[in-house]
């Protein structure tokens, strides 16, 4: 019979996962007592997605504020340090900059506007233009800000985070000034010792920054790369990625893991005999059309995979088949010509006019928007996604 169903998400339940646990062996005892408990069968290139968050946690990969304030102390000197680009959150920022502040004397902390880099707003478009601001050139002090614009909440979180910031910077026992601006080079009229928070945008800062003689430039991702004391690391990525864990300590985005995903590969070969591709997500990559935030706060959407998840969708565009080069067939013979040209399709259809409208994004970047989107942020209770039917097309 043909089959009539094509890509299948699925959240699988899973014990909750400490400190320790062979998480490999979780994963894959959770995902073949699903497929027997529902009655569906696995099958090759099938897909099994763990998130990042459970991996961590069985890695133990956690710090606390003072390890954070200890590093930052070291590497940026402890005395007045600029603070520039911060994306506004409690559970991504909030525990880190206490962690900052407690390694300095006085933060100067600049924020971009009128929205961080992942889109949450401080004020609106029509604010600036109301209010004549150019943020591409306007530098604003904090009284300037709420001169002009007030107070301003959160869509979301009903947080002011200006406040909630300069309060948390004081409640550590530095000083702190905070500013407005877009151009990283404008922190140098304030200190020459700067962290730069921006997550994906982080290497051009750094670069301008030294550009205009920054004496100590250092990113997220340059803090906490080894342990400090006995805390969690992330050597390629240091704080970024990290999520609230208690108000004293963050969980870090996980350790190198494709070993881990490899491992949970060949133990499902072993087990069910298929070749199943896996990978470890984080964020996915989608932004919201109302609040206008781009959720990927992680520095990428999966951290680890397996061999056959490398590269780019390879996908015809039906319609266009339909309306251009078969717009003369209907019925059967329509559906049997375009399954044909599938069959015939180039390895590499780049610059083909039939593939345009395809999504041309990496395939982790794809299916990991998909499992973050299936595993939800909250009680779901599902870490581990099995997504099936993903590689089919119609002639499948």
């Amino acid at each position: 019979m043909e089959r009539k169903i094509g890509t299948i998400s699925r959240g699988v339940r899973c014990p909750i996962i400490r400190e320790g646990d062979d998480i490999a062996s979780i994963v894959v005892n959770s995902v073949i007592e699903a497929a027997e408990a529902e009655g569906f069968a696995l099958r090759d290139k099938d897909v099994v997605a763990v998130t990042e968050s459970v991996v961590a946690r069985a890695q133990g990969n956690y710090a606390s504020v003072d390890a954070i304030a200890k590093d930052v102390k070291e590497k940026l000197g402890g005395g007045t340090i600029g603070v520039i680009f911060p994306i506004l959150s409690r559970n991504r920022f909030a525990i880190c900059l206490r962690g900052i502040a407690k390694g300095a004397k006085k933060i100067v902390l600049m924020l971009n506007y009128p929205s961080d880099e992942v889109g949450n707003a401080l004020i609106s478009l029509d604010q600036l233009d109301a209010a004549g601001v150019n943020p591409y050139s306007d530098v604003l002090t904090e009284a300037e800000y709420r001169k002009l614009f007030g107070e301003n909440l959160h869509p979301f979180t009903g947080v002011d985070y200006v406040s909630y910031y300069g309060d948390l910077i004081r409640s550590c026992g530095a000083e702190v000034e905070i500013i407005f601006a877009n151009d990283p080079r404008v922190i140098l009229n304030y200190t020459d010792c700067v962290l730069n928070c921006d997550i994906h945008t982080r290497a051009r800062t750094k670069r301008i920054l030294h550009a205009a003689g920054a004496k100590c430039v250092c990113g997220l991702d340059d803090i906490l790369t080894q342990s400090v004391d006995g805390s969690g690391f992330n050597k390629k990525y240091g704080l970024l990625g990290s999520n609230k864990s208690t108000e004293d300590s963050v969980k870090l985005f996980p350790q190198e893991c494709f070993d881990l995903v490899n491992n949970i590969q060949e133990q499902l070969k072993k087990r069910c005999g298929k070749h199943i591709e896996v990978m470890v997500y984080g964020d996915g990559a989608f932004k919201d059309p109302v609040g206008k935030i781009w959720e990927l706060a992680d520095p990428v959407v999966s951290p680890a995979y397996t061999a056959g998840l490398e590269g780019t969708p390879n996908e015809l565009k039906l319609k266009y088949l339909a309306d251009n080069d078969f717009a003369d067939l209907k019925g059967e013979e329509l559906k049997n010509a375009i399954a044909e040209a599938i069959k015939k399709k180039d390895g590499d259809l780049v610059g083909n006019m039939a593939s345009q409208g395809t999504t041309p994004r990496r395939l982790t970047d794809l299916i990991g928007s998909l499992c973050d989107l299936t595993s939800g942020s909250g009680d779901k209770g599902t870490p581990v996604i099995l997504v099936q039917g993903y590689f089919d097309n119609m002639t499948d």
